[in-house]
């Protein structure tokens, strides 16, 4: 297996502006476990996720997600760093 087969160290995934005032939500340790596990396998730059993330009060927003990089592997695992930039 060569390293491009192995976990990825950190994911970095953007949010359109549409989805400003959504930070908060993003940065949950609970949001980056569920995509870790909702997006295990293999992962390449530029594929988008339609998700759904808390507003609060029971309200949820729409958002897509693109990965923007994927560093030190090419799956995403239960380590894989999940961070987050406006696009």
């Amino acid at each position: 297996m060569s390293d491009d087969d192995g976990v990825a160290e950190t994911v970095v995934v953007s949010y359109g502006p549409a989805a400003d005032g959504i930070g908060d939500a993003l940065g949950e340790p609970s949001y980056r476990r569920y995509l870790r596990r909702a997006h295990e396998g293999r992962v390449a730059a530029g594929e988008e996720w339609p998700e759904f993330v808390s507003r609060g009060c029971g309200s949820r927003a729409e958002v897509v997600l693109r990965v923007e990089r994927v560093e030190g592997g090419s799956r995403i695992g239960e380590d894989t760093a999940v961070e987050f930039v406006p696009r």
